[in-house]
């Protein structure tokens, strides 16, 4: 078997692991009469179960040590990532809404 035949064969075993990842379906889709100031709420509430679901591993892991160090790693990481991008989408709608007010009439 040369390179390219090598090559060939481990790519061709599976799906790439991108692909393979399970990403949970979206909890809202926002249909036509769903307004602005609700897919903003149910964005902030996907934040705070994060955070939750974060904070609750965390208590685990430091009680009985049955949760593995990776996955509230992984936990954590997800939590402050949606925090950082709630704060990038807030100062983002600050930084429009100041555009606005400057406008002249």
């Amino acid at each position: 078997m040369n390179g390219l035949e090598a090559i060939a064969a481990v790519g061709s075993a599976e799906a790439p692991l991108a692909l393979r990842v399970s990403v949970p379906p979206a909890q809202f889709a926002p249909s036509a009469n769903t307004g602005f100031g609700d897919i903003l709420m149910a964005g902030l509430r996907g934040v705070d179960e994060k955070i939750a679901t974060a904070d609750k591993l965390v208590q685990q892991f430091a009680v009985d040590d049955s949760v593995p160090v990776h996955q509230v790693t992984m936990a954590l990481e997800e939590a402050r990532l949606s925090v950082e991008l709630a704060m990038q989408v807030r100062a983002r709608l600050v930084e429009g809404y100041r555009e606005l007010m400057n406008m002249p009439l």
